[in-house]
């Protein structure tokens, strides 16, 4: 038998303990694909759900719902597998990405329409959002993303990497409370009714949370997939945690 045969596959090898300034440098084989992946549901979920109130069972609810926590557990992924570095360059991405999609649908929708084009109304209606949503969506998804991803990165090492589901329910949390708190007074205070806000606000974070956890089965799959296959363990001990962090310095 040879060396070749004896020696164990790469997906069978301990993982190597990487500090997150490494992990930063470092080049991985799968983290595109997972950017990607982050960016493409944020800006889908925000364009496609956030317009339509579903109501089911007598919950109203918006559709967006449904598939913008998507965006938080692959944000904890990210965090996990490559770290918090790695995940501030993809919350940046995808906010540089939503502001481009604002602009875009606010020039889109200013454009004078052909006469003989009827569906003005309706693309205004669905693409047309008020200067305070748009606002909204920017400032919660970026404060949001952020504190999630810093709980979870700050929890894995005082875990020392272990009870991954603790990690990513309280991540979720703290992030999702803290995007709710911003989301809804920002774009509906004075609008609404005191009442109407915090309830929504209070129904929308629990049901994000909710999902989280349904999603952990998930979450433990992919975590488990991306880190054989990139063969080492992120652990954030030696990072600025900053969000405006300069590149040389992570």
């Amino acid at each position: 038998m040879t060396a070749a045969t004896d020696a164990p596959s790469p997906l069978s090898r301990p993982l190597s303990r990487i500090d997150g300034l490494t992990g930063a440098r470092r080049h991985f084989r799968y983290f595109d694909y997972v950017m990607a992946a982050f960016v493409a549901i944020l800006l889908l979920s925000n364009l496609i759900g956030a317009s339509k109130l579903a109501n089911i069972g007598g919950v109203t609810f918006g559709a967006g719902i449904l598939f913008f926590p998507v965006s938080y557990v692959i944000g904890d992924v990210l965090t996990e597998v490559y770290g918090y570095a790695n995940a501030r360059r993809c919350v940046w991405a995808g906010f540089f990405a939503m502001i481009f999609m604002a602009f875009m649908s606010f020039v889109v929708v200013a454009m004078p329409p052909d006469s003989g084009w009827t569906g003005q109304a309706a693309y205004e209606a669905v693409f047309g959002s008020t200067w305070r949503i748009v606002l909204a969506s920017l400032t919660a998804f970026w404060a949001g993303e952020f504190v999630n991803s810093f709980v979870l990165a700050k929890m894995k090492l005082m875990t020392g990497g272990k009870h991954l589901w603790m990690r990513t329910i309280g991540s979720t949390v703290v992030g999702q409370a803290a995007d709710s708190a911003l989301f809804y007074p920002i774009a509906f205070l004075g609008t609404w009714t005191h009442e109407q806000v915090l309830t929504v606000m209070v129904t929308n974070w629990g049901m994000k949370v909710l999902w989280e956890a349904v999603l952990t089965p998930v979450t433990y799959v992919v975590v488990g997939w991306l880190k054989k296959r990139e063969g080492v363990e992120v652990f954030d001990d030696n990072l600025d945690f900053s969000p405006f962090a300069k590149a040389k310095s992570v």
